[in-house]
């Protein structure tokens, strides 16, 4: 089985969609409640493309998941912290294939001077939370009943893990300031070969709120 992970481009929307919309339409891990289709889903890809923070997995020539990370929040106070977001096709959890993606994710992340990324997880999801324990995460907080969906009310829980060192060092003077985040400079496609890994328990994967 060969296996990589690479950013993502525009046309890998259908293959992301179909992945997706499971997840929208029967369960309540993401708040959504309406699939977008593919023509959205380039759209959401276009506004992450070449910052090495929207990846796909592909096993065999084909799209068998996808991870991204958005800006946690708008305030520019808050521009060293995103949000992270992992699915994996139904046929190919539990195969190790939501840690790859993890693992490229954050690395890339990290080496782009990003401090922190929080991660959101509607209850119940035990395999969802084991996976977030296993990459490094830390509980930091709950909700009580935050939203509604398929007729129920649901919790969820936040998750964090720091991505550099907590020195005291002001960020922006870790890296060169051409290496800073950025949310409009492009950078080179980028292809990582993940060997197969022993399937982790918390391959059925999460999502998260938002888009």
């Amino acid at each position: 089985m060969d296996r990589i992970v690479r950013v993502a481009t525009p046309d890998d929307a259908a293959a992301c969609a179909g992945i997706y919309a499971p997840f929208v339409a029967d369960s309540a891990a993401t708040f959504e409640t309406t699939p977008p289709d593919a023509r959205e889903m380039t759209r959401r890809i276009e506004r992450f493309f070449g910052r090495e923070t929207w990846l796909v997995l592909e096993t065999d020539g084909v799209v068998a998941g996808f991870a991204y990370a958005k800006p946690f929040a708008d305030r520019p106070t808050f521009r060293w912290t995103l949000e992270t977001n992992v699915y994996v096709a139904t046929d190919h959890q539990r195969q190790g294939a939501g840690r790859a993606l993890y693992d490229a994710l954050l690395e890339r992340l990290a080496r782009r001077g990003y401090h922190r990324v929080v991660a959101s997880i509607v209850l119940p999801n035990d395999p969802a939370v084991a996976l977030h324990e296993a990459a490094g995460f830390q509980r930091a907080g709950s909700f009580e009943r935050i939203g509604w969906k398929h007729g129920q009310w649901h919790d969820a829980v936040m998750f964090q893990r720091d991505l550099v060192p907590d020195d005291g060092i002001t960020p922006g003077n870790r890296t060169a300031d051409a290496e800073l985040p950025s949310l409009l400079t492009p950078e080179p496609l980028e292809v990582t070969r993940t060997p197969l890994v022993r399937p982790h328990p918390a391959e059925e994967l999460v999502a998260y709120f938002g888009d």
